[in-house]
């Protein structure tokens, strides 16, 4: 299913009856003049005709039972989407009451809702809110970094939108894996690294690349994090995968046909190949493609100037998807059932784009779905995907979904509210930050099959991130690999 965060909300007889509900929801609803209140309104995103923003209220009154904040427009903008919230518009006034579910705010409490929008000559930030007919005389923030007091709620359209905490924290490992050379090899760059654990052993698949700005693929194991460094590279085009372009691997086990698979992209195709015994680095087969006639005419269609890069495989009961960006900013998906695989994805002719933003580099390459696997949120799917800030620097963001076919919401996705960035990432006491680009890497997965699970309440993030002040061309970056570790799951 294509999403794009600037699509129409409502046709003109849905937004009629839902203005209809909303005023009959006010109307009808206990609720109390709040004495005080004070609005965090973010822009959260901008492009040509559109934008996206999150509005936080604090009840500084008495508690409420349900609310309805109003403000004004001052360019003659209108409200395209929302979520957590429902609103209704009359030309430039605008007056969003609550959902269902987030109508209490004690006082001192919070809440929140986000909600895309469209813009003409100028898109500038409302001057003035009411919160149930009171004036917010508190202070209005619109900076972009409010402070935020409470997670925004779950909405019954977009999922699991409290998985995480509204802003997340992490710590970062020093450096653990470096290049190493040998006789046949100059390694100056390790990255894009993809990692299980299997019976107690870790297995770390990468990319390497050489003084000359050529890509390869080397795996280490080993038994603890701090065995990383000194684990040797066995060096993938030894083996029956050979040599040429080969990079981005992702590396998981197909247990339907109890055989490992390592999959990777080769510039004209996204590729595969097996090994029914991961403690063999040796024992690859060659190299085999997804698709029978390269890249899908869909991808063709979009990705304009960019480079179709980093497959994923992600399986549910019935089907295995294949996803890959453009550095155009979209997400691609084709499908397979899960008896075919991995030779039903054919010429690619039912690839869709699954996700994509209107500035490509916020959803730019590095795409990782996985399927939350802890309660009561095992029925959630979130994809991590690397964007590029506009400071130049690395960071990932994140959308949530219910179904790996299913439409893609904002969890962490944009600059001011990251999934993971320099902004929220912190280095041992005493260590100085050994990068400030947290880029291509993987989430620890809770086990090592196709269904790519993760717990949210114990989540990792192994990662490539290079020196501060590296400006090389892109191919001849330094590039190493630390492990984040999330401090403040929501459970």
């Amino acid at each position: 299913m294509r999403i794009s965060v600037h699509r129409s909300w409502l046709s003109a007889g849905a937004a009629a009856a839902l203005a209809a509900a909303a005023a009959a929801l006010t109307a009808t609803a206990p609720a109390h003049a709040a004495s005080g209140c004070q609005v965090d309104y973010s822009i959260t995103s901008q492009w040509q005709g559109g934008f996206g923003a999150s509005v936080h209220i604090t009840n500084l009154g008495s508690a409420t039972t349900s609310w309805t904040l109003g403000w004004t427009f001052g360019a003659g903008q209108t409200i395209t989407q929302m979520w957590a919230g429902i609103p209704t518009q009359s030309g430039a006034n605008v007056s969003v009451a609550n959902a269902s579910y987030n109508g209490a705010i004690p006082s001192g409490g919070s809440t929140y809702f986000g909600f895309n929008g469209a813009w003409t000559s100028s898109n500038p930030v409302p001057a003035a809110f009411t919160l149930n007919g009171t004036v917010c005389t508190g202070a209005v923030s619109t900076s972009g970094t409010p402070t935020y007091t409470s997670e925004p709620p779950t909405t019954p359209s977009m999922p699991a939108s409290n998985l995480f905490p509204y802003k997340l924290s992490w710590n970062s490992s020093g450096i653990l894996i470096n290049p190493k050379s040998d006789s046949r090899h100059t390694i100056i760059s390790v990255k894009d690294p993809s990692v299980v654990n299997y019976n107690g052993r870790w297995y770390v698949y990468m990319s390497t690349v050489d003084s000359g700005g050529n890509y390869g693929m080397a795996a280490i194991d080993f038994a603890d994090w701090s065995q990383a460094d000194s684990a040797p590279l066995h060096y993938l085009d030894q083996t029956a995968i050979g040599g040429g372009y080969k990079t981005a691997p992702m590396l998981f086990y197909f247990a339907p046909q109890k055989l490992w698979y390592l999959t990777y992209q080769t510039g004209s195709n996204m590729s595969y190949s097996t090994n029914p015994d991961i403690t063999n680095p040796a024992g690859w087969s060659a190299s085999h493609d997804f698709y029978s006639n390269g890249m899908p005419s869909l991808i063709k269609q979009n990705i304009g100037s960019g480079y179709w890069v980093d497959s994923w495989v992600i399986c549910d009961s019935a089907n295995c998807h294949l996803f890959s960006a453009d550095d155009n900013g979209h997400i691609y998906n084709s499908t397979s059932s899960l008896s075919q695989f991995p030779n039903g994805f054919g010429d690619g002719g039912n690839t869709v784009i699954a996700a994509e933003m209107p500035n490509k580099y916020d959803m730019f390459e590095a795409d990782n779905v996985y399927k939350v696997v802890n309660s009561p949120y095992d029925n959630t799917y979130v994809m991590v995907v690397e964007a590029i800030g506009s400071d130049g620097h690395r960071r990932f963001n994140a959308w949530t979904a219910n179904g790996l076919a299913g439409q893609w919401y904002p969890l962490a996705a944009d600059q001011s509210r990251p999934f993971l960035a320099a902004s929220n990432v912190t280095f041992p006491s005493g260590t100085p930050a050994w990068t400030q680009d947290f880029s291509s890497g993987e989430a620890i997965r809770s086990d090592f099959d196709q269904t790519a699970g993760i717990n949210s309440c114990h989540l990792q993030y192994l990662y490539q991130g290079m020196a501060p002040g590296s400006n090389q061309s892109y191919n001849l970056l330094p590039w190493r690999i630390g492990l984040a570790t999330l401090s403040n799951p929501a459970c």
